[in-house]
């Protein structure tokens, strides 16, 4: 399926297309450049997205008989999971993750940035699934065993019910937002994150959050997937609260803008990232994002952007259990007298 579309007005987010996760428009593990569009669209356009979580589909099970061992209906596992499952076969050497896409943006080249606004995310099921075990997470040797932890969701309350006693509160979020790689570096793998975004596990791109990713190829070339329900900074058993999700995206072109590492905003902070397999190095790099971002934005030198950073600046590990750590820093918009406006209104 290849649409062009005409952005329509940016004060609303009613979509002007949803993208279906049929087999036709889902890769599995490994994100792919320049392969033919699953849709392309002008700048401006919002987008609905359909996405697949991976789990349910990588047993010797089809998903209605993974789910149903959980006590999940065969009419409440998702027609269009069954059918990934039967038609798409994941590559050798490819991680676990389904993605939707990709979707070009017209006139994204080499050297731009792809803004992605996070207008809505909606649950395409009642429930999620933790699933640890041996050889996962910060520690590995905790759990002997494989463990899927089925969990159902209370939407009336938004809230995930973990236990009789434990109910946690909701914030669904796309692990993976990502543009298509360089073609130079051949099949990469979702697992780590990158520059061009991927499996960053970012919680705070919830709704009415703001991604900015660096282009690499024509059309930018957007994929996501590996939605969330809820997760912790880190990660740390190697899994969130797994599950499919319907995110409502906008994506704005910004011509000549080079990011090096993706960058993001919410209402109340400035979010810079920095990535390494290296947990001290991937916190460098995040500084050196802030400190930038304090001088090329906010005017100041950098002695005084460092400073900032060290008073008002928080550093937070985001993901810590795929190969590449990302940490992140908050810069607070609070303390700017004079803050450009920002188009979320909670």
């Amino acid at each position: 399926m290849n649409r062009i579309l005409a952005a329509q007005a940016e004060d609303r987010n009613i979509p002007d297309v949803t993208l279906r996760s049929t087999a036709d428009n889902v890769v599995w593990g490994y994100l792919p450049a320049n392969v033919p569009p699953a849709l392309t669209i002008k700048s401006g356009a919002i987008v609905e997205i359909d996405t697949l979580s991976h789990q349910g589909l990588l047993t010797n099970q089809d998903p209605v008989q993974f789910f149903a061992a959980h006590g999940i209906a065969p009419d409440q596992v998702l027609p269009d999971a069954v059918e990934v499952y039967s038609k798409l076969k994941r590559p050798k050497g490819a991680s676990v993750h389904l993605l939707t896409g990709p979707l070009y943006v017209e006139g994204a080249e080499p050297g731009d940035a792809l803004e992605v606004r996070i207008l809505d995310i909606k649950f395409r099921v009642p429930y999620g699934v933790n699933n640890t075990g041996p050889r996962k997470g910060v520690l590995p040797g905790l759990v002997k065993e494989p463990t899927a932890k089925l969990i159902r969701l209370e939407l009336s309350r938004n809230v995930a019910l973990f236990s009789q006693d434990i109910e946690i509160p909701l914030s669904p979020f796309m692990g993976i937002m990502a543009v298509a790689p360089p073609t130079s570096m051949g099949m990469v793998s979702t697992t780590p994150p990158g520059p061009w975004g991927s499996n960053m596990d970012l919680k705070e791109l919830a709704r009415g959050a703001t991604l900015y990713l660096p282009v690499f190829n024509q059309g930018g070339q957007f994929f996501t997937g590996d939605g969330h329900a809820v997760q912790g900074d880190g990660e740390v058993d190697g899994g969130a609260l797994e599950i499919s999700l319907t995110p409502t995206l906008q994506f704005i072109l910004h011509k000549g803008k080079a990011l090096k590492s993706p960058m993001a905003e919410t209402v109340t902070h400035y979010i810079t990232t920095g990535m390494s397999v290296d947990l001290n190095e991937a916190t460098k790099l995040a500084v050196e994002e802030a400190v930038n971002f304090l001088q090329r934005e906010k005017g100041l030198s950098p002695a005084d952007a460092y400073a900032l950073a060290s008073l008002a600046v928080d550093l937070v590990i985001g993901e810590a259990v795929d190969i590449v750590s990302l940490v992140y820093a908050k810069i607070p918009k609070s303390i700017f007298r004079n803050n450009p406006d920002y188009w979320f209104k909670p």
